[in-house]
């Protein structure tokens, strides 16, 4: 493809503004690069206005997923950009703007290989299908929907297009996120026996869950430590009232060394014992993901890394990530490997002035297609 006409790709998706919403305008331009095609397109909706798509081209052979997100993160304070987020600038051989890096740069790449496979004019071996998800900054929950519904149950491999620098990322932990609210009784602070003051057994809660989650020790070979945090508290009304609601809430990033549901089971444990002194906490859970086992041994993680060293010039190694991704829904779909691969280098995600190096997006574009003929001249 024109260097020119993938660049569009890149900046039109750039420019629709899918902040935690609005992913059918992603959808929609997306759709309307490939309805020419002979190709399967279905979009999914989750709710109003925020369609999930599923493209799939080619009729027979091994099934490569290409997963990449709708949305993106708010652009936060304008002041701090130096141009405005949702109008890609080109400055300095990079292209700036929200999303640039994470991640319609590795949408847009998948995207740009998948038309250029179709223009090619030769007899695909195998297949790709497109998963472009919803609220991925937000909780995973479109990539959840794609999995209850099937679409990725027939998958051979998956490659998540989020920011690595090229690098194959074969594992990352896992994350909780979670509140507790706590209930009182509001009186007069000048005479507190009379009321509950809901704020205390949240202090004690969030010293007890401090200090259990760092007597986890154990470190996982590549993923490291668990890792724990308080991360909001509020409550009360005003400074002469007891408070009768509070809450706080919590971000725990898992590892296999200690599982989500071994977390869970302590956490909710130690609600259990504040409420039988007396306390009345309940717990919930936003959209919590299990770490992406160790990748590194499969078929596919070992052709990624040699198609980017031999077919684009550019170093690679496995590494692992902190932060979780819609792999860790995807994993529940089928015994099948999973990676996470892409042109841009994540180091300004969710930042102000986020940005992609226009030379390494357009490696991409050819990183993915170089990888699907990889990938089905090895599974035939």
């Amino acid at each position: 493809m024109e260097k020119a006409r993938a660049l569009k790709i890149l900046t039109d998706l750039m420019a629709i503004n899918s902040a935690n919403d609005h992913e059918s305008l992603v959808a929609d331009y997306l759709t309307s690069l490939f309805e020419q095609y002979s190709v399967q397109i279905v979009r999914v909706s989750y709710s109003a206005g925020r369609d999930n798509l599923v493209i799939t081209i080619g009729d027979h052979g091994p099934l490569l997923g290409f997963s990449g997100h709708e949305d993106v993160v708010s652009a936060g304070e304008l002041s701090n950009w130096q141009t405005p987020p949702f109008t890609p600038t080109i400055k300095d051989d990079k292209i700036y703007g929200r999303g640039a890096s994470d991640m319609k740069s590795g949408l847009a790449a998948m995207v740009v290989a998948m038309l250029d496979l179709l223009e090619s004019g030769k007899d695909l071996p195998g297949r790709i299908r497109l998963l472009a998800s919803v609220g991925e900054e937000t909780g995973e929950y479109g990539a959840a929907q794609l999995v209850k519904e099937g679409y990725a149950s027939d998958l051979d491999g998956l490659v998540i297009g989020e920011p690595s620098n090229f690098d194959v990322r074969v594992t990352h932990k896992g994350v909780i996120d979670y509140y507790v609210y706590s209930q009182g009784v509001c009186v007069h602070s000048s005479t507190p026996e009379k009321g509950k003051n809901a704020i205390m057994p949240l202090i004690s809660f969030a010293q007890a869950a401090q200090q259990l989650m760092s007597s986890h020790q154990k470190q996982d070979p590549v993923l490291g430590s668990l890792t724990h945090v308080i991360s909001q508290i509020h409550g009360g009304s005003q400074i002469n009232s007891v408070p009768d609601r509070a809450w706080l809430s919590g971000n725990i990033r898992t590892t296999p060394l200690y599982p989500n549901q071994q977390i869970y089971a302590e956490l909710e444990r130690i609600v259990a014992d504040l409420n039988e002194q007396g306390a009345q906490l309940n717990i919930r859970y936003s959209f919590p993901e299990v770490p992406l086992p160790d990748q590194s041994g499969s078929k596919l993680a070992k052709l990624a890394r040699q198609v980017v060293e031999q077919k684009i010039g550019r170093p690679s190694q496995f590494t692992a990530g902190t932060g979780a991704t819609d792999a860790s829904e995807y994993i529940q779909a089928g015994d099948f490997p999973i990676i996470i691969l892409g042109p841009a280098a994540g180091t300004t995600d969710h930042e102000p002035n986020e940005f992609v190096e226009i030379a390494a997006y357009l490696d991409g574009c050819r990183l993915y297609q170089e990888l699907a003929w990889e990938f089905w001249n090895s599974n035939i």
